[in-house]
Order: structure tokens, then sequence, then C-alpha cells
């Protein structure tokens, strides 16, 4: 039973920034002490002193609020809605109040934003709090989102390690400040642990265990990771020996997105496929190294392959679409903007092979014209989006071919493209739940 001194975090912020925000709200307080956001300790608010034979006949009895009369399960059922920041300010209302917002099925989800936040603190106050029943681990909590919060350092991330033994999500997103050690620190203390994003974090280098948790596994268990989904986009400093411990490690990966990691070359996607044979989604895009022998690589994915992001990889040509097409039969997305190699070529063999494709991306490559559209449209009649900005070879003869077979399209794009009215109206008449995105003025 919870007495006067349980702790209760209340998160007090600035009056002119913003404190902690999750979903649908954000709350703000002063604080005459300090200009930063901090995580403060209150004591649960006192129960009103009364005694049976006293009568406090100067004060006329209060009519109880409508929300009072609601059981508690209808309140923690309201309570399942709010931020974290609401959350914790409702710990503050009252006794009952207190008891029911720190249910520990409230708590599966810490989720905080704000770059002025101090957030290893409050991460420490929060996990404090939570680790009351069950001393020093967080039993329920499961998923941790403090993406933009750009106070965060290691010790943070160490907080989270060492008191969350069951997370299964972690975003840490623009959190420039961590480290791969500290990565390494909840990899290896949180084995359930499947969704990372590390997105924007431009020190980490390379995902693994650390050196005490890989001598403490038996040759049985191996030296794996359980994350299936990993974003490193903006990891500019990842190169192809630290993908290489990544996909060693975390060989159950099915979701990888590496846009922007420049330095990454053809060598790294080898090791990827090696060890992560279980990919099925994928992103090199602005991955400016990368050429047609990566796009082979990728190839040996096979079917398992549902989406691929080349977007910008200015060495890639047909022969790597080939590969791709050829191999990958099931691929039902394919970025591959600006890829100025790409010409009609790629396209038709890659419609011919790949007809379950349902989104294409091909704009600005400007080799493509109608007759690549053609191809698509007799061949793949899922399409749902397709993206031809600036190709300046389309014209409007192809759109109305596309519209003509491809009845269940949903999102077009042609901005930048030389096509008239006429073409515009045929589309739309043919595909009347399609959205059209484009710059000529006479169409609306």
């Amino acid at each position: 039973m919870r007495t006067l001194s349980t702790p209760s975090p209340a998160l007090i912020c600035p009056p002119t920034l913003p404190g902690f925000q999750n979903g649908r709200g954000s709350s703000t307080s002063s604080s005459s002490i300090t200009g930063e956001t901090v995580a403060m300790v209150h004591s649960p608010p006192p129960t009103r002193l009364t005694h049976p034979l006293i009568r406090l006949a100067s004060r006329p009895q209060k009519e109880q609020a409508s929300i009072d009369r609601l059981p508690d399960h209808s309140l923690v059922q309201i309570f399942s809605f709010l931020p974290t920041n609401q959350l914790c300010r409702c710990a503050r209302v009252c006794r009952r109040w207190y008891n029911l917002a720190w249910d520990p099925r409230l708590w599966r989800t810490i989720r905080l934003t704000g770059e002025t936040i101090n957030v290893d603190r409050a991460l420490k106050v929060l996990t404090r709090r939570l680790c009351q029943d069950t001393p020093n681990v967080c039993l329920m909590l499961e998923t941790v989102i403090v993406s933009g919060c750009r106070r965060l350092t290691d010790r943070g991330l160490y907080t989270i390690a060492q008191c969350c033994p069951e997370l299964r999500r972690l975003e840490v997103s623009g959190c420039y400040n961590i480290s791969n050690e500290a990565v390494f620190d909840v990899v290896s203390l949180c084995p359930n642990l499947e969704h990372l994003d590390v997105s924007g974090c431009s020190k980490v280098t390379c995902i693994s265990l650390t050196r005490e948790a890989s001598i403490k596994l038996s040759p049985l268990h191996g030296k794996q990771i359980s994350i299936r989904y990993l974003d490193m986009t903006d990891c500019f400093v990842l190169e192809d020996e630290g993908l290489h411990t990544i996909a060693a490690h975390c060989t159950q990966l099915t979701h990888l997105y590496l846009r922007r990691c420049v330095r990454l070359t053809d060598e790294g996607l080898r090791y990827l496929v090696i060890y992560c044979t279980s990919i099925k989604e994928l992103s090199v895009s602005d991955c400016r190294f990368v050429s047609d022998f990566g796009l082979r690589e990728i190839a040996k994915l096979e079917s398992r392959l549902r989406y691929l992001s080349i977007a910008h990889c200015g060495r890639i040509t047909d022969v790597g679409i080939r590969y791709v097409a050829k191999y990958c039969s099931k691929l039902r997305y394919l970025n591959a903007r600006g890829c100025e190699g790409i010409t009609d070529h790629g396209v038709e063999y890659l419609a011919k092979n790949c007809t379950k494709l349902k989104s294409l991306d091909i704009g600005k490559c400007p080799l493509v014209s109608d007759t690549g559209l053609e191809s698509l449209a007799l061949n793949c009649f899922n399409l749902k989006r397709l993206s031809l900005k600036s190709c300046e070879s389309i014209t409007g003869q192809g759109l109305q071919i596309v519209a003509a077979n491809c009845f269940d399209l949903q999102m077009l794009n042609v901005q930048d493209c030389e096509v008239s009215v006429e073409a515009l109206r045929f589309v739309k008449r043919h595909c009347k739940r399609c959205v059209i995105e484009h710059t000529n003025p006479a169409f609306f």
C-alpha cells in the first residue's frame, strides 16, 4: 500500500518554453528556481483530516464532481489516452487519482519531447517511481520515445538500460549527444529490444553488444541481438565496417533504413546480405557510392524483399534494376527518384518481372518516356502510386495509357512534366480516386 512518503514526479517547465509533449497535448508551468526544464519529486496530495464527532458547519459540503462518480476502471481507461506529462499532473490532483495514475498498466510507454527538457533527470525520476513495487526494474515498461530531446546523454540511456529489461521499442532520433557505448548498453541489457530508431544520432557508428555481454553468452546462444527494425538515417559516420558489425550481430533484421549514410559502399551491402537474409524493407537513399554492384548484392534477398529505396543513387543504371527485377519478383515498392541512368529498358524489365508493384517513384529520370509507361500500364495493374516528377520525356499519351489500365491508381505526381490539361482530365475520369499532383494552372 502506498504511503504519504511515496514520491510522484511532476514535470515543471519554464513559463516561456515548451515542456513535455506527447501525442495529443502539452503543458507548461512556471518555476522560480531555474530556467531549465527539470523533473521534480512531489508527495501525493494529502487527504482531508476529519473526525466522526466533528462537523464543520461553517463550510457547506461541496457536491461531488461528476468525474469522481466514475468507477476506478473507467478513470484508468481515460488516463490511458493521456500523454506522459498530463498523466504526471493527474497524479497530483488527489490521493485517488494519484493511485490510479500510477497503475502499472498505464506505464507501458514513456514519451517525452522537447529541446529544453532535462530528459536524463526525467527518466531517472520516472523509472525510480515505476521501480517502487518491483525494486530496480520496470517490468511493465516496453516503449520509450524521447525523439528530439537534444539534451539526452549516455547517462539517460544507461538509466533505461539498467531499469527496463522488458524494453521492446526505443526511439532516440535527433539525440545527437548519445554515443556507441550507451547504445551497446541498451541492446546488451534489454534482450527483447526489437525496434531501435537512432536516426540523426551522428555519433552512433555501430550497433553491437558490450564486451561483457558477449563473453557471458553461451556458444549455443550466439552473439546476436533481437532487433528487427533499425533506422540509422543521417548517421553520417557509419561506414562499411560498422555495417558489417551490425549485420553480424543483428541477424534478425527485417526493416533497415540507411538514408544519407554517405560513407557506405557496395562492400557494406555485401556484408549485410550475408548475415541478414530476412530483410523485407531496405533504404539506401542518397548513398552516393552505391552502384549496380550493390544492387546485385541486394537482389540476393530474392522474394523476401518488398520495399527498396535507392533514390538519388547516381551510379545506378538499368543493369542494377535488372538484377532486382529478376530476383525480387515480389517487390511492392521501389523509389528510384534521381537515378538518371535508368531508361525505358530498365522500367520495361521491372514491369514484366515485378507485376505486383504497387508504388513506383521514377521522378527525375529524364531517359524514361511514354514507352516505359506503356510497359508499366500493361503489366502492373495493381499500381496505386506513381511519381513521374520532372520526367522531361513524359507526355499526355503515356499518362492516358496508364489511366486506361491502372484503375486503382490513387496518387499521380506529374509536377514539372509537359502534359496537357486534356490528359489530366482523362486520368481523372478513369481513376476517380486518384489525387493528381501537377504544376498546370489550367487544371483544377
